[in-house]
This record gives structure tokens, sequence and C-alpha cells, in this order.
């Protein structure tokens, strides 16, 4: 293998694919990139088996020649040291050659670096997915999607299904769900020309989404998804991004999501974060994220907690519209804050059926997302 490649676009290829490289592999091929060179241009692979990224780049890009082609060849490099050192290099031009034994011999202005490759062989093979089911989503749809579920999912192994976001496809309507047993978060979008196509049970890895959602670029580009039996490929430009299907049935969440309340009110999203914000400050150092709401005789809310050691916050938040029963309950300040992040929507519905009743959260202006907060039972 012999080419000449530009620095830039090497380097952001270096960086998409390394986001499937694991630490803690045991596997020495794991722990490095493939790279494979023919006269079509080099695609770059890496992979943790639970997730392997693929990006290939082209010989030219429109006008200009990014990569020239001396000897076709395969190696695979460390990837520790190859994302960091090319990085590094101080010329936008980048020689690299594969000799015996795949020692690869990378030169750059007045730099020359040998690493020891390893036999591009012994690399696994990516999955063969066959294209039955596809559908495409726009980038920023899919990343805010998944923005405003992950942040639900558990973060304990004892139970791996829940470490993943839940994905269902039915009557053109892709819907995620996210939960931790103590909070839910769901959010769906309706996909034109899926109305053929459904799937359920689909279970994707938490850290795995984030992953996917740092390569989906900022400009709105459609990202092709390829459902298999367990297998999901993502198609973001030149990127191919496979990920696993959790094994598993995912809990029927359904059950818990009321279809009536007692108390609904809605209220100024950025107050109520605010004055939540600081409230957290005292519940924190109580180290139980404790926070209080109840409403107040003209229809507000009183927001408030307290610290044995530092004392207690209270504050009022308006509320512009406020039906049934009084409402007095305690929850958990950071999965409160967590959901009012990621609510796009100026104005918030919350609704309740009870002092033990789960917490409802929903933009008001729109009925593609809801949030379910547990209530917390305090003494007092």
């Amino acid at each position: 293998m012999k080419i000449s490649i530009l620095k830039n676009v090497l380097n952001e290829a270096i960086q998409h694919v390394s986001k499937a490289i694991s630490s803690r592999t045991t596997i020495p091929i794991l722990s490095g990139i493939k790279l494979d060179v023919n006269h079509q241009g080099v695609t770059l692979t890496a992979s943790d088996t639970d997730i392997s990224i693929q990006s290939f780049i082209p010989m030219e890009d429109g006008d200009q020649t990014v990569v020239q082609v001396e000897q076709p060849g395969s190696v695979v490099l460390p990837a520790k040291f190859f994302v960091e050192i090319i990085k590094k290099l101080p010329s936008q031009e980048i020689r690299m050659e594969v000799k015996d034994q795949f020692q690869t011999f990378i030169s750059s202005g007045a730099t020359e670096i040998q690493i020891v490759g390893l036999d591009p062989e012994e690399f696994p093979v990516l999955p063969n997915i066959e294209e039955n089911q596809v559908i495409s989503v726009p980038g920023d749809l899919l990343k805010n999607m998944i923005k405003q579920t992950v942040f639900s999912i558990s973060t304990h192994e004892t139970t791996p299904i829940l470490t993943g976001v839940l994905w269902n496809l039915a009557e053109g309507e892709l819907k995620f769900v996210a939960t931790d047993r103590h909070r839910l978060a769901t959010r769906s979008a309706h996909l034109e020309g899926t109305e053929g196509l459904r799937f359920s049970n689909v279970v994707i890895a938490g850290k795995t989404l984030n992953e996917l959602s740092r390569i989906i670029p900022d400009q709105n580009m459609l990202v092709d998804i390829v459902v298999a039996d367990n297998q999901v490929l993502f198609k973001v430009d030149r990127v191919l991004f496979y990920s696993r299907i959790l094994d598993g049935t995912y809990p029927d969440t359904s059950r818990i999501i009321p279809t009536s309340y007692k108390t609904e009110l809605v209220v100024d999203t950025k107050s109520l974060s605010e004055s939540i914000d600081r409230a957290y400050l005292l519940s924190r150092e109580e180290k139980t994220n404790i926070v209080k709401m109840q409403s107040l005789e003209n229809g507000d809310l009183e927001i408030s907690s307290s610290s044995s050691e530092l004392g207690k916050v209270r504050e009022e938040v308006n509320v512009s519209k406020f039906e049934g029963e009084p409402l007095k309950i305690s929850f958990n300040s950071k999965y409160m804050l967590d959901v009012l992040k990621v609510i796009d929507s100026e104005q918030l519905t919350i609704a309740f059926t009870g002092i033990m009743s789960p917490i409802i959260l929903k933009p008001a202006d729109s009925s593609n997302a809801l949030y379910i907060i547990l209530p917390y039972r305090t003494t007092n």
C-alpha cells in the first residue's frame, strides 16, 4: 500500500471512526483502525463489536484531488497513536507506505514516522445487512429526538435493556421511549414515505446514540436507517455506522401514562427552570435533590427547598393557566431539570393525578413529546 492523502480529510475520517474504539478491549486488533486502499479511494473502519463505523474517502472531492494511490493494500494501525499523530503532522500532504510485516511509514513535511501495523485479515468482517427496511430521517430531527430521550436511560447494567432507547415505527410514526424506572421520556415524529414500514422493540444503547449524534452534521442532511434482525445501520453522508440491537424485550410503559388528570397547569418553561435550578443548589447540598412544588391560593406555584446546614429557598412562579385540585408534591430536581433543558417550547404543561402519582410534563404547543417523573414521598 502506498498513497498520498490530504491531512484534513484523513483527520476528519479518523475522528468519525475512532468513536467505535473501546479503551477496554482485550482483543488487540480492535484497538486499531483498518485502512483499505483501492483505486476508488480509502476506507477506514473501526469496531468494538457493539458498534462499527466505516468512513470512505473518495479519490476526488469536487475539483480537488484528495487521494493519490500508487499501490492498493490494507493495514490496521494502532488507533491511540494514529489518531493523535495525524492531527499533529506539520504539512497538509501526508504520504503513507506499508512495507513487509505491515511496517507502516508516514511522512509529512520534514517529519517521518514508523508504526508497527497489524494484519488486516484478522480484523472482524462488518455485518452484512439486507436493505429491506430503509427509512430516511432529517439529521436535525434525529439529533433532537435522541437528545430529548437519551437522558432518561438507566445507567445500571443490571437491566441492560433499560440502558437503551426503544424505537418503534408504525403507521408512519417513529417513536422513541427511554426509562430508568424513576422517570420516562417519549418523543415521536411523523416520517413521510414510511406508511408501509413497521418495526418494534428495536432498542439501541444510549451511549451508541450519543456517538451517532456527534457524527450527524449540523447542516440538515437525511440519515438513512436500515433495520435488520439484530443490527441497525445508519448512513450519514460517507459514513456507515453499524449498531447492535440490545437483546431482550423492552417493558410496556404505556400503562403508566395517565389519560386523565386531577390538576393541570401551564407555566413559562424558562421561569420554572431557573426557579428549580436555584432550589436545586440547596437540595444538592443535602444530597437528596428534593424540591417541593405547591399551588398557592392565587393559582401560582411555590418552589422551595431546604438544607439543614445552609437554610431555605422559596420563590413563586407565575402560572398562566391552572385547572383542577390544589397541588403539593416533592420531586427529584435533577430529573426535572434534565427535562426542562430539552423542552424547546416556551410554555410547559404540567399535569398530576394525585399527590403520589407521576408528574407529567409536555410542551404546551406540541403533542409529540411527553415526560414522566415519579414523585418523592416525604415525611412532612
